[in-house]
């Protein structure tokens, strides 16, 4: 009888045909789009800066992030002898990535440097942020937004200075004491959501400026932060407030953190329900003007939304393209096959023109306050480009997920975290109906702002047959009254047609493919559905430097 062969000991568990490890990774260096699109929109003076982000980003952000996600915050309402204490607590790690992000400028650097190309290179420093660690990006989104909106207080100078510094103290004592604050939101209510106009907390003047505030919030974002803007319905109408953390004159400040929201993503950020017992507030802009005073925060946030799922498809890309390129299946490497190459291709296309639009967004922001076309184009563009970035990002992230298989289903991979996150940003700052909306309203009620969205289009006329013909019809459709129903169809033509428009006029080597395939009809509705005489190697190749 033959002796059975033997095995070394452990060769069952040798392993083999495994790609390296993603990290560390320059984020900065590996994105060609970003780089190209930060210094059209005008934030090239700032390319050192960046890079010095885009390495710690995908190296020891990446790091800290493992366990800001892994243990997620915590609310203690009471301490461990009854007193009321309504604190949330955080793994340090949580604070070690807040203080990184706000002292290299991720919430603040419009502001502290205001000079042109700041917001370009916020909105860049935000997007490399978001790859390696969503979560935070709301206390830094809601930090940076609500600047504007507290110039509408003179008595709030010392807050608005403070928002934008770069300085982080995660401790939770008063605004006096700290060199640094972060704010966050609290709009809805369980009876209105989206229809603001529908809340029912009553806003009591005391004195001046000053209120108490009572009532109940459905939506509480980042009760860590130093103070929130909320609205509430003052005798002159729905009004908006900045209510601190802790009273002006000592103390906690009367908000009851009823419970944290158990929510699908966004794990290592807190989002709670809150009630306010007549609770301390200053008033910021005046009585009735609610809505219109935070109006200037909706467009920065809409623009950071789209930076967020501009960034996971950027993340999920990468880690797509890595993984591919190393593990083999079937007797080659998969991004070999030219399926899998299809679809590496197609990702890397949509990753492009999702990243081209947010910043362009960026760009008309900065240029906003020099420029009435920019600003007309940036009110319009921001919720076209909000609905259509924000809507891709999911099915983009999935397929991402096929491309490493059932690795792409553990959480190792990065891609379940950024699959968790990827619904957030279309829900978050107005769902797609509400965009849509917005865009009928714009046109309808701005003609500037429908000119500045044409004429931005029409700028790319004469380059690609594709976009011409898609054009014709698009432009004439504007010129007349769109209707409601159909709007989400016409908001998606328009984010496409501007995404080619941009790669044409940035002369971007993919743009003849996207417009072939997005605007030219040669696409199916799935991802992986190029026409097949495309150089997808070199399209991926952009995507990410093997």
């Amino acid at each position: 009888m033959d002796t059975p062969a033997t095995l070394p000991p452990f060769a069952t568990h040798a392993v083999d045909n495994q790609p390296p490890p993603f990290p560390p990774r320059d984020l900065w260096a590996d994105d060609a789009a970003l780089r190209e699109a930060v210094e059209r929109e005008g934030g090239g003076a700032f390319a050192a800066r960046l890079q010095r982000y885009g390495a710690f980003a995908g190296n020891e952000l990446l790091a800290l992030s493992v366990d800001a996600h892994r243990d997620k915050p915590r609310l203690r309402s009471h301490d461990a002898y009854g007193h009321r204490i309504d604190k949330v607590e955080f793994h340090p790690h949580y604070h070690a990535i807040m203080g990184a992000a706000i002292e290299h400028g991720v919430a603040g650097l419009s502001w502290h440097e205001p000079v042109p190309g700041a917001h370009v290179a916020r909105a860049a420093l935000s997007y490399l942020h978001h790859q390696s660690e969503p979560g935070s990006s709301c206390p830094l989104t809601m930090t940076h937004a609500s600047v504007p909106v507290l110039r509408h207080a003179p008595a709030l100078a010392q807050w608005m200075g403070k928002a934008a510094a770069p300085h982080y103290d995660g401790r939770d004592v008063a605004a006096a004491d700290k060199a640094g604050l972060t704010l966050g939101m609290g709009m809805t209510e369980k009876q209105g959501g989206s229809d603001v106009r529908a809340n029912q907390t009553v806003a009591t003047p005391i004195g001046g400026d000053e209120y108490e505030l009572v009532g109940h919030k459905w939506f509480f974002s980042a009760p860590m932060s130093d103070g929130f803007l909320v609205l509430g319905q003052a005798p002159g109408g729905l009004t908006c407030f900045l209510l601190p953390r802790w009273h002006p004159h000592g103390g906690k400040n009367a908000l009851r953190l009823m419970r944290l929201k158990d929510k699908l993503g966004d794990w290592s950020n807190a989002s709670s329900e809150v009630e306010f017992h007549n609770a301390w507030a200053q008033r910021v802009g005046e009585e009735g003007r609610g809505v219109a005073t935070i109006l200037e925060m909706v467009m920065l946030t809409r623009l950071d939304c789209m930076l967020g799922s501009a960034a996971e498809m950027r993340m999920a890309l990468a880690q797509a393209l890595h993984h591919t390129r190393h593990r083999r299946a079937f007797g080659k490497v998969l991004a070999e096959h030219a399926l899998m190459r299809n679809v590496l291709a197609d990702l890397a296309l949509e990753s492009e023109a999702a990243t081209a639009l947010a910043l362009r967004v960026a760009g008309a922001i900065d240029r906003a306050a020099r420029d009435p076309g920019e600003a007309a184009f940036a009110r319009i563009v921001t919720a076209i480009g909000k609905y259509w970035i924000c809507k891709r990002a999911p099915a983009f992230v999935n397929e991402a997920q096929e491309c490493l298989g059932g690795a792409g289903y553990v959480e190792e991979s990065l891609l379940p975290r950024l699959y968790r996150q990827a619904p957030l940003n279309s829900i978050w700052e107005g769902s797609g109906n509400i965009q849509c909306l917005d865009v009928l309203r714009a046109l309808a009620r701005e003609p500037e702002a429908g000119r500045a969205l044409l004429a931005e289009l029409d700028a790319a006329r004469g380059r690609d047959g594709a976009f011409d013909a898609y054009l014709e019809p698009l432009a004439r459709a504007l010129s007349g009254a769109l209707p409601e129903a159909q709007m989400r169809s016409w908001v998606e033509r328009l984010a496409l047609a501007l995404q080619a428009a941009l790669l044409l006029r940035a002369g971007s080597p993919v743009a003849a493919a996207f417009c072939r395939s997005r605007l030219g009809g040669g696409h199916g509705l799935g991802f992986g559905t190029l026409p097949d005489d495309l150089d997808f190697v070199a399209i991926a190749q952009r995507g990410l430097p093997a």
